[in-house]
């Protein structure tokens, strides 16, 4: 069932994305509209090339489109200088990546409290919550170990802690599970929807894993640079042992073309520059 959702929180208008690759111009998103809602469970899905991860950057302010524009609370981010788009970054915005990018030399606790610094907070008030954060993901015993003596789906959890640091309105994930096995991916899945869900934070996902289906509140379909199509949860029917775009655990059921065993969104055309 999906979750009565609030105001407006992410717009994108128009936007489209070319890199130069030699001499030859890669569009890797082409007109993209999409409206996101205050604290819905998002997840942007699509072929590899499809411009899913591009769409995430520049929803992040990772990147800048080469056209269009991107609204963050009606804040258009494309009018910010360096420092206005840092500081919407580092409070309204928690991100996730697939290596965690946590730094090896740091505990898993100065990790997370490395926002808040930036942020200006006192230190033993950054400690006190970064501990607290840890706690809730599970962690608060392994506070002053490093990166490389937790494993993997720890260091995720970390990675998650970090991103609420500085209570952000928006988590963004980038393939939050991919370098996870099946039940730690499952784990951290669930993770991210009981903190949508407790703190009515928005979380955008770029994703290959099916698994994000049965949490998500909405399914953006990207292909060859542009939305395919948008889908509620209701909506999809899932089939496990299905043929997906990248997986071979499940599949979106829909109307059956003559001829096509695959209902998902057609992944055989060309494909852009972002993954």
């Amino acid at each position: 069932m999906t979750r009565k959702t609030g105001h407006t929180i992410v717009r994108v208008l128009g936007v489209t994305k070319s890199f130069r690759m030699g001499k030859v111009e890669v569009r890797a998103l082409k007109g993209v509209d999409l409206e996101i809602f205050a604290g819905e469970y998002i997840s942007i899905m699509g072929p590899s090339g499809s411009g899913k991860s591009t769409l995430f950057n520049m929803i992040g302010g990772l990147d800048k489109p080469s056209d269009g524009k991107v609204f963050i609370d009606e804040v258009d981010i494309s009018q910010l200088d360096a420092y206005e788009l840092a500081w919407l970054r580092n409070r309204k915005i928690g991100y996730i990546f697939q290596t965690f990018n946590l730094i090896p030399v740091m505990t898993a606790l100065e990790n997370v409290t490395l926002p808040m610094t930036f942020a200006g907070m006192n230190s033993e008030v950054a400690a006190d919550k970064g501990i607290e954060l840890l706690k809730l993901v599970g962690l608060g015993e392994r506070f002053q170990h490093k990166p490389l003596e937790l494993s993997g789906g720890q260091q995720q959890r970390v990675a998650v802690a970090r991103s609420l640091a500085n209570d952000p309105a928006i988590i963004l994930a980038d393939e939050p599970t991919g370098n996870l096995d099946l039940k730690t991916g499952e784990e951290i899945i669930d993770l991210l929807k009981t903190l949508s869900h407790d703190r009515g934070v928005t979380v955008i996902s770029a994703t290959h894993d099916y698994k994000m289906l049965n949490v998500s509140d909405r399914v953006v379909w990207i292909r060859d640079g542009r939305v395919d199509k948008v889908e509620h949860r209701a909506e999809l029917d899932i089939t496990v042992g299905g043929i997906g775009m990248e997986s071979q655990e499940a599949r979106p059921v829909g109307d059956q073309t003559a001829g096509s065993q695959s209902t998902g969104p057609n992944t055989t055309g060309e494909e852009g520059a972002g993954a």
